[in-house]
């Protein structure tokens, strides 16, 4: 009983997460974002992303190789018409720990956020989904290396990082490194945040939107 509450508890704060990425994303992006390396040899030039539509969204997959390899999804920013345009932001998902990079394509939340000009990355982490588990992920900066070799393989560049529970593991070390690399962080009672002192999190220079610290059933379940 207590774990389908637990479940229950996690996909409520997925859930808000998403409607947190659609109301609150436009008012954090300032100015324009370099387009990356593969947006340039397409000539694609920026529009004004369309409003939430039946617009067909082709969510992708792809597996980047390394120890461990990491499968991801990938929604592609589009027009009104669906056709691919610059993004206004990247935007990059992980999970908690009953969840994979599955589930923000069920909830809708990739297409939604292609539908609106971003491009939306949610990447399996190691022992979920698709990519495989791995001991070269058992310290903080392991698992703040394998972020940012996600994050530099697909051209990510100051995304915003969205961190639900579990992941907390990888978020909050990384963020702590390199916030510099951050245009905004959305914990979502993440785990692991005290692990750190209050002058350290003083000291992060990002936008965060959102925080519910660890408190409660969430912290072994999401």
């Amino acid at each position: 009983m207590n774990f389908l509450r637990n479940r229950l508890v996690v996909l409520g704060l997925v859930l808000l997460a998403t409607l947190l990425l659609y109301l609150l994303l436009p008012s954090i992006r300032q100015g324009s974002m370099e387009p990356s390396l593969d947006v340039q040899r397409m000539g694609l030039a920026a529009v004004s992303p369309p409003q939430p539509s039946a617009i067909n969204v082709s969510v992708r997959t792809g597996q980047l190789p390394g120890d461990p390899p990491l499968f991801f999804r990938e929604a592609l920013p589009v027009d009104g018409a669906g056709r691919q345009i610059l993004p206004r932001l990247q935007v990059v998902l992980l999970h908690g720990q009953a969840f994979s990079s599955k589930t923000w394509e069920e909830l809708g939340t990739l297409a939604l956020l292609a539908t609106n000009g971003y491009q939306a990355l949610a990447v399996d982490l190691p022992g979920f989904g698709n990519s495989p588990d791995s001991d070269a992920v058992k310290t903080d900066q392991h698992r703040v290396d394998l972020l940012g070799r996600f994050m530099e393989a697909l051209g990510v560049r100051t995304a915003v990082l969205l961190s639900p529970s579990m992941s907390g593991h990888y978020s909050i070390p990384f963020l702590m490194k390199h916030s510099a690399q951050l245009h905004g962080f959305i914990p979502i009672a993440p785990v692991g945040t005290r692990s750190f002192t209050p002058q350290q999190y003083q000291s992060i220079q990002v936008r965060v939107m959102l925080a519910f610290w660890e408190n409660g059933p969430t912290d072994s379940s999401g």
